[in-house]
Order: C-alpha cells, then structure tokens, then sequence
C-alpha cells in the first residue's frame, strides 16, 4: 500500500469537479482496511427544516465506501461500481461536521459489501449504511 498521504492526496484529487468538490467532501484519514472522509454540515446539505439532508449523508457514504474500493481493490485491472446501498439515519446534525469511515465486510472477486458508520463532531452515531459494489474487467486494448 503506498503511504497514508499519497492515498488522500489521491481520493481528495478525484473530487476536482464533481459531487464530493460541491459537497466539500475531504478524505482525512486511512487505515490498514478502513478510509475516513468529512463533510461540512451547512446550508449547501441541509433540507428544508434546517438538519442535514438523509440525500446528502448518502451521498457522503457512497462516496467513501466507492473511495475504499479504489483504493483497497484492484483498480488497475478494473471498475468499480456501486450497485446498492442502503442507509438508516438514527440522528439529525444542524452544524459542524460528518465523518464517515468505510470499512470492507466482504471482498469477493465479483461483488463487494461495505459497512459506512457517520458520526458528529463528538463521535455520536448519526447513520449507517451498507454499500456494495461488483468489480467489472476493463476491456484491454
């Protein structure tokens, strides 16, 4: 694995333009089998009563577990895609930040299934997701 800086400094390059940039999602931290991103809870998550949008939170844990995959699996040899996720939101956030750390709970050689835990500023459980992912050879020139 190359070192812990290279790996962010690669996922937060891949942001460049793209929902995570608008969101303001940033890649902080990686583990042996484990990638951690944050997102500023503000007005550009929040629905419409003031509380970070349930949308927005999934989008956050899409993206860290699809991050994790790139960066655990072989992403050389092909694409990894998202297929399913799914979420339960157990806490509102009005400010601050989300933290959603993306860890494998099974790495076949097709499919994938990711655990997502979000939580608050003080570590609170705010939702948890399950993403899994299939793994497709990229077709050779």
């Amino acid at each position: 694995m190359k070192n812990r800086q290279q790996i962010l400094d690669a996922c937060n390059a891949m942001c460049r333009h793209t929902l995570m940039e608008t969101l303001e999602i940033e890649y902080t931290d990686v583990g042996k089998d484990y990638l951690v991103a944050k997102m500023p809870v503000n007005e550009r998550v929040y629905q419409p009563d003031g509380v970070l949008h349930g949308g927005a939170m999934v989008a956050l844990a899409e993206s860290v577990g699809s991050a994790a995959a790139y960066v655990f699996l072989d992403s050389r040899d092909y694409f990894i895609r998202g297929v399913e996720i799914a979420a339960n939101h157990v806490k509102s956030v009005k400010r601050g930040a989300v933290y959603a750390k993306a860890t494998i709970l099974h790495k076949g050689r097709t499919t994938q299934l990711w655990q997502i835990m979000l939580t608050d500023e003080e570590e609170n459980l705010v939702s948890v997701c399950k993403l899994t992912t299939i793994t497709l050879p990229k077709k050779k020139d």
